[in-house]
């Protein structure tokens, strides 16, 4: 009884280990492009300087990655991203007990349209494709500086939305 526990033992060992020979870590696909231009992002939106928080983001973002070298121009790219703020929303979730009529809590979500074209061909990756993200605000210190707080938070989420799309193949 022994031997055959020992020989499954080992059978079954083999067979992990075969099965995670070959894993690697990561997409394992090759991205489109080697370099990649983000053009600073345009604002639809009454949300000031939000187009400066996300344009920061999103290069910061590819450079951290660095699967594709970031340019300085759309002539040195193999690939250009152009991404306009289409949407910001604010929404109650919660009111205050004291005051029914006063928000404590809004989810707030920030739209995005992206474009992402290879220069060699001028072929389009994506056309206008929608990134949302979206955040929780307490009102209680504010609600003016709370919304102003959690722009690069939603920065940031858009922002790796938007690689994650960009190279990964999942």
């Amino acid at each position: 009884m022994r031997r055959v526990f020992g020989a499954f033992v080992a059978v079954a060992a083999s067979a992990l280990l075969a099965g995670c020979a070959s894993y690697r870590l990561g997409t394992g696909a090759a991205p489109r492009f080697a370099s990649l231009y983000v053009e600073p992002v345009s604002n639809r939106t009454l949300l000031p300087q939000a187009q400066a928080v996300l344009t920061i983001r999103l290069r910061e973002g590819f450079i951290r990655d660095g699967r594709a070298a970031s340019v300085n121009s759309a002539g040195a790219a193999a690939a250009t991203l152009t991404t306009v703020i289409t949407e910001y929303r604010r929404d109650i979730a919660a009111v205050r007990a004291d005051d029914t009529g006063l928000a404590r809590k809004f989810n707030v979500s920030l739209t995005v349209a992206c474009t992402l074209r290879e220069a060699r061909t001028g072929q389009l990756l994506w056309d206008q494709r929608p990134f949302t993200a979206t955040r929780e605000v307490f009102t209680d210190s504010g609600q003016l500086q709370a919304e102003y707080q959690v722009l690069p938070l939603l920065a940031e989420s858009l922002s790796d939305h938007i690689i994650r799309a960009a190279f990964d193949t999942w």
